[in-house]
């Protein structure tokens, strides 16, 4: 239960709703907005779910400072299918804009942060304020429960003098995996074991951006690297003598954010769910950006998936998941967005952006933004190809899906070619990772398979406002099953 107030939508980032839709927050999708001065209460069941979640505002450019952990435990009686960790440590990574937050998407932010704090690259306040301090004890384990808030930014994650075990990504237990660096998009969380095992003493945890966008543009981001101090609790002197930083990946390391992207998997237990072989809605969806058709010499960036630019509905209007209820969608949003792009062409080719009377100029301006849902039939099994296009350079986009996680079953770089039968064999369909968002790769793509037994109305979106606020979003419409049917919204639902 989460009690919300001002004109604010809280969003439970990754928890599934299921018989609680109405509870999921992104304005005009599943709700009105809460007006100034009014408060509603947020009813929601996290059944059949555990791990390292989040909540964050989702409306407008809030999220910047509206934003919070929200951990799921094992039941009582059950434990982590990991060794026990002496402590837990949650590791919140953000940014921080000196002016208002409605400007942020303008702006490159000011300071990122981890826990609040921007760490001691940067002069606002007092040393012991503006830096955060995880104290451990040595010879022990931690579990670090990393979440990214950020609104814009990826994250290389490290500590000096230390190394992680991934144990779980978005919520989801996965094999061990080692490693020295951990890379995590906005809207990504990440769990791994730290061992204190290094000599006692005073070590820089460090984040820095990951920035995909090709070409690389000076000015266009934050190159600070923010710290926090991991401090060895009974060290000589009290921990004070200088740390140093670890050495952090150049920030357009592609290569090592792809190979830690792409040797996570799924623990295979008792229990976990299977990939479904059988598919009935195969869907390929260009995701990217584009130009806005008008007559000046410059035109505003606009962003699409399959050609269609998505907007909210009218907010004096209902949300669409009302909409949905009554089965009133006119003037709310229409069933037709498309399974394929308008056009096929050489997706991640850069020089398709100049040849703009060629076949690419369909999707170099997408024309009108829209409300547009794709209807899929309960419980049937998605499968969806996420095709970054390189019409407006090349970058990552982190997909975000409302309701369900999904299986990873591959992802790479440049045009996909399923190749029949014989491209399903780079399939992993024993134990695909699962995620609730997935980083595609810049100048690259994703497949994605999951089952829609989740009646509602489910937002998917890149999870870099700045491309969501432009129109990098769709929504998916998932109709009652036999005896799972969307329940009525609550009596005290804020009205439009």
């Amino acid at each position: 239960m989460v009690h919300s107030r001002h004109h604010r939508h809280a969003r439970r980032h990754g928890v599934f709703q299921r018989g609680t839709p109405w509870a999921d927050g992104p304005s005009m999708v599943t709700q009105c907005p809460i007006c100034p001065g009014h408060r509603y209460t947020y009813r929601f069941n996290i059944t059949g779910q555990e791990g390292t979640l989040w909540w964050h505002a989702h409306s407008s450019f809030l999220r910047a400072t509206v934003y919070g952990a929200l951990i799921i435990r094992p039941r009582s009686g059950n434990s982590y299918p990991f060794p026990a960790p002496a402590e837990e440590k949650t590791v919140l990574l953000g940014e921080w804009w000196n002016a208002e937050t409605v400007a942020a998407n303008a702006s490159v932010a000011d300071a990122y942060t981890i826990n609040g704090r921007p760490g001691d690259s940067y002069s606002c306040e007092t040393a012991a304020k503006r830096i955060e301090k995880f104290e451990v004890r040595g010879n022990s384990t931690y579990l670090l429960r990393i979440i990214n808030a950020a609104l814009n930014t990826a994250f290389f994650f490290r500590v000096a003098g230390h190394t992680f075990t991934v144990v779980a990504a978005d919520a989801s237990y996965t094999t061990r995996y080692e490693t020295d660096v951990i890379v995590v998009a906005p809207g990504q969380t990440v769990d791994a074991l730290m061992a204190a095992d290094a000599s006692p003493g005073r070590y820089y945890m460090a984040i820095s951006s990951y920035q995909s966008a090709v070409p690389l543009r000076p000015g266009s981001y934050n190159s600070n690297i923010t710290t926090a101090v991991v401090e060895y609790i009974g060290a000589a002197s009290g921990g004070k003598q200088q740390q140093a930083l670890p050495e952090m990946p150049e920030q357009n390391d592609t290569a090592t954010a792809n190979r830690f992207y792409t040797s996570l998997t799924a623990l295979v237990r008792p229990g976990r769910r299977t990939v479904p072989l059988a598919v009935d809605t195969r869907m390929f969806v260009t995701v990217g950006l584009g130009f806005s058709s008008c007559d000046q010499a410059s035109c505003p960036v606009v962003a699409s998936m399959n050609n269609q630019s998505f907007k909210l509905p009218d907010p004096e209007a209902m949300s669409m998941l009302d909409a949905r209820y009554r089965n009133t969608p006119g003037g709310v949003y229409t069933r037709d967005f498309p399974d394929q792009p308008p056009v096929a062409f050489d997706y991640t080719n850069e020089t398709n952006r100049l040849l703009l009377g060629g076949v690419a100029a369909a999707l170099l301006f997408p024309g009108e933004a829209s409300t547009k849902v794709r209807t899929l039939a309960y419980n049937a099994t998605v499968e969806m190809v996420l095709q970054n296009t390189a019409l407006v350079g090349r970058e990552s986009h982190p997909m975000h899906l409302h309701g369900f996680n999904f299986f990873v079953l591959a992802q790479g770089f440049g045009n996909y070619d399923d190749g029949g039968t014989a491209g399903e064999r780079q399939f992993n369909l024993v134990n695909p990772q699962e995620r609730n968002t997935i980083a595609v790769p810049t100048g690259g793509w994703a497949v994605i398979r999951f089952v829609a037994d989740n009646p509602g109305m489910w937002f998917m979106h890149c999870h870099i406002d700045a491309h969501l606020t432009i129109g990098l979003a769709m929504v998916f419409e998932v109709e009652d099953g036999p005896s799972t049917k969307l329940p009525a919204p609550p009596p005290d639902l804020p009205q439009c």
